[in-house]
């Protein structure tokens, strides 16, 4: 991941590590995030974002299982509360991280993978301990380390605690070492590299059981050993237990310890009955090969990650409930980046022999699409059909696709196929297969964007491209859906490479090596050639964009107006890979020089860039698209302009899907994921903001440095109610409560002020009390008075009547009471 002061690379596909923290939940790794999904639903609820570069490991906390522990290479373990999305706390460790653990006998400490210092190619591993401090502060230095074990393998599935943390394993290539914490004593055993049998006994990963003194360990030959007794060095025993024809990936306890289950490159799930020797359960067919397996706390649910990057929820009863699908992610991506114009779903390569549709939007995978239609058998060197090309028209109404087999001219099989959108199954339908569509390999292939007439150009290593077309019945002249070869051009007996239309699908370019021609599809004319210039060997790539045709052949770009094929200017940039902005005049040139990739963004029409990201990332970039946004982007920074209309995807050589975005989008990513805390050392709950504030608010009106102001005070109503709606229902207090004071914030008082409800209880009730206190001083007075008025009248016979102040305002009460109804009952009597 790289970043920039306006923009940052995120990857989109799912990792594969991950954990089952409950029946409810699966969280996973995801670039620099943690994503956690419903295992219910198989929805995505939100990300856990805070770290800055890769997270490798997540743990959940032994001793609060609502939050979770993360690690990451850019040296920090988080603290996050997963359920809400709240990032908790902070430990600066300050070296790369690649793994975690912990235990349920070491409180507050966490196991750490770091590489050692002596090793430079970060291929050796030291395990250690890290006392995570208990401080105020939201970010802390954790500085208390302890080495645990050094030489350790870097694979976190060959490290395991055991028997609620009194000891822990780990294994490296023949050695498996097992150290005890109160003894502080380890014991090594170790294993030939080859039996009589040929097997190989390397470790590939190791699980202990949670109750029992016995250490379970996969190896490469595919066998399973069940260590016991290994607290003594020379008496220790194992059993074999043998089904995987490969290495075992992944070993897992159920949580009672009553069952095993292992995984491998069979994507089957395997489930063996502790103690009952070879009684295992199968569950096949999962997708991909197993990498690892996960099991919920009360044991009923199990999770598989798969090499395709797919995670498979299971019941414990075996059966799957759920799959939670990332970007399927294979040996390589053959076609291009293409993007549905129906959908707007990525589309590329995804299981063997399909297309997958992938949401950009959602971040989901939609659906595959089998091209191939034949059962694919995962065997090594195995030779079977692949989608090599691949490309949508104008409208999303028809789909080519090319799949081959075959590495050598003389056993190279190939199929064209036309596929068209149904729009009652929502999906494409195969509707014309054709087998000899060139007598060589096809190399590219583009549709017209014409509106009016469909029409797909492929050419081939045969030296010809042809135009394809949909054919007419000769009897009814009706157009049908089939599709017929309309045209079959050459030029010089050289082989053509690539094809493209222009906008208004007025001109065809086709480049035979060193040569492009301009062709008109209306009569199939060679208007004119584009020779290179002295000194270029070969074009590398073009692409014919709106009314301008331009080629890159390493240094020169053609622009061709009014058909008077002129040079525009040259470079001496060396490009990979060439992708134009379909909504603007923006391109996108990668160029791969010493062992890194730069990015440029520039127009055709000017030859200074817009945009230039150097060192952008150490690895060559072979595919790209742009993506239309469905709203254009405001408020962008001058240097991210190029961004506003659409978002640049492209792949690396790892399969690593990287996408720019501005610094607005980080921003708003960054807000729905916040750290929220008081006085810089609790974290609190999203009721405190429901609450706190208004006291906060109240106090202030306390204060007597606050001025006695007399502007009407902000209208708090719709922070009320936005909070009310985005607080977790477990935290907020009862619907009683709530009722009455979102109903008080939708009120609106004679000045047109909303009102706060907190504040409204408050005032009433004050003023209710000072009434009271108010009628109680009064009548306390008027006793007085009257007392002394007698005293001072003496011996007076009559004493004229005097109504006290709250007899004054009975009385008032009185007269203001409307009694017009009682004249009508008087005029009513005879």
């Amino acid at each position: 991941f790289f970043s920039n002061r306006c923009l940052l690379a995120k990857a989109l596909s799912v990792s594969l590590t991950f954990k089952v923290v409950s029946c409810r939940f699966v969280l996973c790794t995801s670039g620099d995030s943690v994503k956690v999904y419903s295992t219910r639903t198989e929805e995505w609820l939100h990300s856990l974002q805070g770290h800055t570069n890769q997270v490798t490991g997540i743990a959940l906390n032994r001793a609060n299982h609502l939050q979770v522990y993360s690690c990451s290479a850019d040296g920090t373990v988080k603290l996050w509360d997963f359920i809400d999305g709240i990032l908790i706390k902070t430990f600066i460790i300050g070296y790369p991280l690649f793994a975690i653990y912990v235990s349920e006998k070491h409180d507050g400490i966490v196991f750490l993978h770091i590489a050692m210092d002596t090793d430079s190619k970060n291929e050796c591993f030291q395990l250690v301990a890290v006392h995570l401090p208990k401080s105020a502060e939201q970010e802390v230095e954790a500085k208390e380390l302890s080495a645990v074990s050094s030489r350790i393998s870097p694979n976190p599935s060959c490290t395991a605690f055991g028997r609620e943390g009194q000891y822990i394993a780990f294994a490296r290539h023949l050695q498996l070492n097992v150290y005890f914490f109160r003894k502080q004593k380890t014991y090594s055993f170790s294993l030939k590299a080859t039996d009589k049998k040929g097997a190989k006994n390397a470790f590939t990963c190791i699980a202990c059981h949670p109750a029992d003194d016995c250490i379970a360990t996969g190896h490469e030959d595919g066998k399973i050993r069940l260590w016991r007794n290994f607290i003594h060095t020379k008496e220790y025993t194992y059993s074999t237990q043998h089904w995987h024809h490969n290495a075992v990936n992944t070993l897992c306890f159920t949580p009672e310890g009553t069952n095993l289950l292992s995984g491998g490159i069979e994507s089957v799930l395997v489930q063996w009955q502790y103690g009952a020797g070879n009684r295992k359960e199968f569950l096949p067919r999962l997708g991909g090969s197993i990498l690892h397996v996960s099991t919920s706390s009360d044991g009923q649910l199990f999770c598989t990650s798969h090499s395709d990057n797919k995670i498979t929820v299971i019941e414990s009863s075996f059966k799957v409930c759920g799959v939670i699908q990332g970007l399927v992610k294979g040996d390589a991506v053959l076609t291009d980046l293409m993007i549905d114009p129906r959908s707007k779903a990525l589309v590329l390569n995804g299981k063997p022999g399909h297309l997958q549709f992938y949401s950009l939007m959602r971040d989901k995978h939609l659906y595959n699409l089998d091209i191939v239609q034949q059962e694919y058998i995962y065997e090594a060197g195995l030779d079977q059909f692949e989608v090599v090309k691949a490309a949508f028209d104008i409208n999303g109404y028809w789909l080519a696709t090319v799949e081959e087999r075959g590495q050598k001219s003389s056993d190279l099989e190939f199929v064209l196929k036309l596929w068209a959108y149904d729009e009652r199954t929502q999906s494409f339908v195969l509707n014309t297969t054709i087998t000899a569509a060139h007598t060589d390999r096809i190399i590219s292939m583009c549709f017209s964007s014409s509106e009016e007439t469909t029409m797909l150009v492929t050419t081939a290593e045969d030296g010809q491209f042809k135009a394809w077309c949909q054919g007419a019945d000769a009897d009814t002249q009706q157009d049908q859906s089939f599709w017929s070869c309309e045209f079959v051009g050459s030029y010089h007996n050289l082989k053509p490479t690539n094809c493209s239309f222009s906008a208004d699908s007025s001109l065809l370019a086709v480049n035979f090596q060193e040569v492009i021609t301009i062709w008109s599809p209306d009569t199939w004319e060679l208007l004119t050639t584009l020779c290179q210039p002295p000194g270029v060997v070969r074009w590398d790539m073009f692409t014919v964009w709106f009314y301008s045709l331009f080629g890159f052949a390493r240094s020169v770009l053609f622009n061709v107006k009014s058909l008077s094929f002129t040079v525009e200017w040259s470079t001496s940039v060396e490009v990979s890979k060439l992708q134009p902005d379909p909504l603007s005049e923006n391109v996108a040139a990668f160029s791969y020089q010493s062992k890194h990739t730069d990015l440029f963004v520039f127009k055709p029409s000017e030859p200074r860039p817009l945009f230039t990201h150097k060192n952008m990332c150490s690895e060559k970039i072979h595919r790209a698209v742009f993506v239309p946004r469905e709203e254009p982007l405001n408020n962008c920074d001058e240097s991210s302009q190029w961004l506003n209309r659409s978002q640049l995807y492209f792949l690396t050589q790892n399969m690593d899907l990287l996408t720019f975005s501005t610094a607005t989008e980080e921003d708003r990513m960054l807000s729905s994921s916040k750290r929220l805390v008081i006085d810089d050392s609790v974290a609190v709950t999203p009721f405190y903001l429901l609450l706190g504030k208004h006291r906060q608010q109240q106090q202030k009106l306390n204060t007597p440095s606050h001025p006695a102001a007399d502007k009407p005070q902000q209208p708090q109503g719709s922070v009320t109610i936005t909070e009310l709606l985005h607080t977790p229902a477990h935290v907020l207090p009862a619907a009683s409560v709530l009722c009455s004071m979102l109903v008080s914030s939708l009120l609106i008082s004679n000045t047109g002020v909303r009102k706060d409800p907190l504040r409204e209880m408050e005032s009433s009730e004050q003023e209710m009390n000072s009434e009271k206190e108010e009628e109680h001083s009064e009548e306390e007075m008027e006793a007085c008075d009257s007392q002394q008025e007698l005293r001072a009248q003496g011996s007076v016979d009559e004493v004229t009547p005097k109504l006290s102040k709250a007899q004054e305002r009975e009385l008032k009460r009185i007269r203001k009471t409307d009694f017009s109804w009682m004249t009508g009952l008087i005029d009513s009597k005879p």
